[in-house]
């Protein structure tokens, strides 16, 4: 029996419990960095490779790491079942996608393929994630998991095609359709399309979250992140990319926020210096947060998310009066 966990967290909560199977964390962040359609399988390594490189970590441990991924989750069919286990946030559901389109591409009539996918747990409030339960709780879930239905594996396909596709749009129109199979897809990829530079100021939600949190006075990650983690949950970020995103407003030409490192001999910030850092908004910031001025027009864009290379000739826009991207 193989489990295929959605982070080390469960993976190793189920293992120390004692629950039979092999336990694997899939070791993916597909809601960050470049996701471009029509890849070989040597180009999306090299691709993924070189964005987990911006982790400190060099290109080729990072390659090797992705292939060693590949390379366990193609022993599936010598278990008799391979079980996921995900979550509701948007971070669990694009890794979600990209593996029941990658079993979708593969005959799994040798192994049953089953599914743990949940956005709350009796008795747990503020119900976060899977990282949060017990093995116990964890273990109780096993008995509710179902079969994949040939109606999940192909809205996966059909979304992880959107997902990928240099036009947004096709996001858009997806979720205006029928994505009941998969019931937490739908809002997760409109959560996707509000990270999208917004027409208002040229920042996405969650950075628009962030300078607004910033915007009350300094405050250092540490304190910020659950903070952030208060409205925004169902993004599923982890500290590591909030600070992406921090360093990107904070190392802008116009820069939205200023950056007080603890280790300022360290001009990339680095992320194992990051977590005491803090965070003042500047004057140019405040009228970005007042809609005053636009982040783009100030800076300038070199940005991915999923399919779509967001460059200074090619934005597209989240609208969030039409409930629409436009380019």
């Amino acid at each position: 029996m193989l489990h295929i966990h959605n982070g080390d967290s469960t993976a190793g909560t189920l293992r120390e419990f004692g629950f039979p199977g092999e336990h694997k964390a899939f070791r993916e962040v597909l809601m960050e960095g470049p996701a471009p359609e029509n890849l070989s399988p040597d180009e999306w390594v090299a691709v993924r490779a070189l964005f987990h490189s911006g982790y400190e970590r060099t290109i080729e441990k990072c390659e090797k790491e992705v292939r060693e991924q590949e390379a366990w989750l193609s022993k599936f069919a010598a278990h008799d079942e391979t079980i996921l286990w995900f979550e509701h946030d948007l971070f669990c559901q694009i890794n979600l996608i990209y593996l029941l389109d990658w079993f979708a591409r593969r005959s799994t009539r040798q192994t049953r393929l089953s599914l743990v996918c949940i956005g709350e747990f009796p008795g747990v409030q503020d119900f976060r994630g899977l990282g949060q339960l017990t093995g116990e709780q964890l273990a109780s879930l096993f008995d509710k998991r179902h079969t994949v239905s040939d109606s999940e594996l192909h809205l996966a396909t059909q979304s992880w095609a959107a997902y990928r596709s240099p036009d947004p749009n096709k996001i858009a129109r997806l979720i205006e359709g029928d994505t009941s199979a998969m019931p937490f897809l739908g809002q997760a990829l409109r959560l996707h399309l509000e990270r999208f530079p917004s027409v208002r100021n040229g920042l996405g939600r969650i950075e628009n979250k962030a300078l607004e949190l910033i915007s009350t006075g300094t405050i250092k990650l540490k304190q910020l992140f659950p903070r952030f983690w208060e409205t925004e949950s169902a993004y599923g970020l982890g500290d590591s990319q909030l600070w992406d995103s921090l360093k990107r407003l904070g190392t802008a030409k116009s820069a939205v926020i200023a950056i007080d490192n603890p280790d300022n001999s360290d001009p990339d910030m680095k992320s194992n210096r990051y977590y005491d850092a803090s965070f003042t908004i500047t004057e140019t910031g405040k009228d970005v947060l007042a809609g005053q001025r636009d982040f783009i027009d100030l800076n300038g864009i070199d940005l991915w998310l999923g399919g779509v290379h967001l460059v200074d000739d090619a934005v597209w826009r989240w609208d969030g009066r039409l409930n629409r991207v436009s380019r």
